[in-house]
């Protein structure tokens, strides 16, 4: 049995870095899988709705890390895990699981990737997206208009309330534990190309 190899990608929000993950996904092909650690967003469905919007979702402590832990650690053992699925709009976890069976390389992408000792433990290659602040707000605040169904008043609270000191608390210093780190995440072709010829040979 072959031990999948795991890279981590890490930075800011909107940096590129779910861009990178899914660029050096379709280079690998059928040989790679993603893995979003969004997916592992604490169950808020116990919580009124109003609570659920006042959680820190840009806190370590909102991202159920253990799970992932133990997953990873599965899919290392050749076992096939069951992902979780996350709602964003009821900031609740979908009923549906996401089957995802071991592959040579697994990509796992999120923002607080590296602020967990027994994640980066797992990661055979971490990879940080760094990217200007200014750009990242902008992409944030387009994403979470057209996919999260928010308006830009609820945006720009939670980005000054939360989103940009637990940036400046938990995510930029975790580039610090990267073995790359790639301005501009997948736009960066020149990095992209070189990263996927690398994985090639885990492929």
């Amino acid at each position: 049995m072959t031990v999948p190899k795991i890279v981590g990608i890490a930075g800011g929000t909107g940096s590129g870095k779910t861009t990178l993950a899914k660029k050096i996904r379709e280079g690998l092909g059928s040989a790679s899988h993603l893995i979003q650690f969004d997916w592992y967003y604490r169950d808020l469905s116990h919580l009124p709705a109003k609570e659920r919007e006042d959680v820190n979702f840009d806190h370590p402590a909102s991202l159920e890390s253990d799970l992932l832990v133990e997953h990873l650690r599965a899919l290392k053992r050749g076992e096939t895990i069951e992902a979780p699925l996350y709602d964003f709009k009821t900031h609740a976890r979908l009923t549906e699981t996401l089957r995802i069976s071991p592959h040579p390389v697994i990509v796992v992408e999120g923002i607080l990737l590296f602020c967990f000792e027994p994640l980066r433990e797992m990661l055979d290659i971490k990879i940080f997206v760094d990217t200007d602040s200014d750009i990242r707000a902008f992409r944030r605040i387009r994403r979470d208009m057209r996919e999260r169904g928010r308006d830009f008043n609820s945006i720009r609270k939670q980005y000054y309330k939360t989103v940009r000191p637990m940036h400046l608390e938990f995510v930029e210093p975790s580039k610090r534990y990267a073995d790359v780190i790639i301005p501009e995440g997948g736009n960066n072709l020149i990095a992209l190309d070189l990263i996927i010829e690398r994985l090639k040979q885990f492929a």
